[in-house]
């Protein structure tokens, strides 16, 4: 792990408070995340955790639709503001004094988004959320402006990310004037200016990001919001536990389990590392889709942690609902996975077909459920169409490496 070398004096005697932030090399070996990347991360546990809590609560009560649809609005912040941190500590990461600080400046902003998000599911209160977000957002600003100051090759780039995110900034503090069904309206036109600005300000000259960093980084968030859903799902269970333990309490905590230790097989089958080397020019795309997974999987966990509440007390919601709320994350992290990583492995593009029974047979048994299967042995029987998909890369691997051998 990389300890921020690039800011330490060449005679060990001590750091600088400041040093010039210049592009990165590309090909720098053995590059990985930082302590400070790991804290950084560290506090988007708190994001993710209290927005698939209203999303597993909106479920319960019968509100899948509007829960939905505002965890979907919550979890765009949190995984751009995520996302833009990683690109730019890739190219950037001076790791001394002045990054420090801004760098905590963003992980403040980060926990007033989370303590907004009950408020803004809820009640639609976004003004603590949008605080949140730009306090994030106007950091990056800060940090941007620094690479412009300091970087001559890349300064036109800077510079339009500074101009460009400040600029959306202020479209999201109006958007707060606004009316609910204008402010829908201004969310969907704002993301699509945040996601315009990337593209915008590397059209002639592109940052210098890390192949193998930007995998790491995009793998540590995936760990990161899958042990957020075992843990959501282990405390929505321990009731249960404490009542009795019987077999639905068997069924859904290894079930659970095991379908979130597939996802992770799955992903982790192979480093992306090699692949974005390779194919440059498909990273915004890659990095990009990675906002399904990410949301996915969270969402997976608030589907457990709603089967698990069933085990202790009826909910509003009926067992059909709770049944999809498990499979149809599943699918989106399935289809998702492979579509963005099979350009980057041909191995991957030739398994197409199976990913696609995979999710016919979840969407089947979670169908299932609406005609009387307990969701418990609904969540066991999952499994088997993901274990089916790990079962057949691992098979794959084993055949290629005596091929290779």
């Amino acid at each position: 792990m990389s300890d921020g070398s690039a800011a330490v004096s060449p005679r060990g005697g001590g750091r600088p408070w400041r040093v010039p932030m210049v592009a990165r090399d590309t090909g720098e070996r053995h590059r990985a995340a930082t302590p400070l990347e790991l804290l950084f991360d560290l506090t988007f546990v708190v994001a993710v955790a209290a927005a698939a809590a209203q999303l597993a609560h909106a479920i319960a009560e019968d509100h899948a639709a509007q829960g939905l649809f505002g965890y979907l609005m919550v979890f765009f912040a949190i995984w751009w503001a995520w996302m833009n941190f990683t690109w730019f500590a890739s190219a950037y990461d001076s790791d001394d004094t002045p990054y420090r600080l801004v760098t905590l400046l963003q992980m403040g902003g980060v926990l007033v988004l989370a303590a907004g998000v009950p408020a803004a599911l809820n009640e639609q209160d976004w003004t603590a959320v949008t605080i949140g977000y730009v306090i994030m957002r106007v950091a990056m600003v800060v940090q941007w402006l620094r690479a412009a100051h300091d970087d001559p090759a890349h300064r036109m780039t800077a510079h339009r990310y500074a101009a460009g995110i400040a600029v959306v900034q202020v479209g999201w503090i109006a958007r707060l004037a606004l009316p609910e069904a204008a402010g829908i309206v201004g969310f969907f036109v704002l993301v699509a200016a945040e996601l315009a600005v990337p593209v915008w300000a590397e059209r002639r000259n592109g940052i210098t990001w890390h192949p193998d960093h930007i995998a790491e980084r995009h793998g540590l968030f995936t760990l990161i919001v899958l042990g957020e859903s075992v843990l959501a799902a282990s405390r929505a269970l321990a009731p249960a536990v404490q009542a009795g333990v019987d077999i639905y309490t068997v069924l859904v905590g290894s079930g659970g389990l095991i379908l979130l230790f597939g996802c992770w097989w799955l992903y982790f089958r192979t480093s992306a590392g090699k692949g974005l080397a390779r194919h440059r020019e498909r990273s915004f795309w890659w990095s990009y889709g990675h906002y399904g997974i990410f949301a996915a999987l969270a969402a997976l966990g608030a589907g457990l942690e709603v089967v698990a509440e069933m085990l202790v007390h009826p909910i509003a919601g009926p067992a059909g609902l709770v049944g999809f709320a498990v499979a149809v994350p599943i699918c989106v992290f399935l289809l998702l996975t492979w579509t963005l990583h099979s350009p980057l492995d041909p191995a991957l593009a030739r398994k197409t077909a199976y990913v696609l029974a995979a999710c016919a047979v979840l969407i089947g048994i979670a169908a299932a459920t609406t005609a009387g299967l307990p969701v418990p042995w609904a969540v066991l029987a999952m499994c088997v169409p993901v274990g089916a998909l790990v079962a057949l890369r691992v098979t794959a691997d084993h055949r290629d490496a005596r091929i290779s051998a």
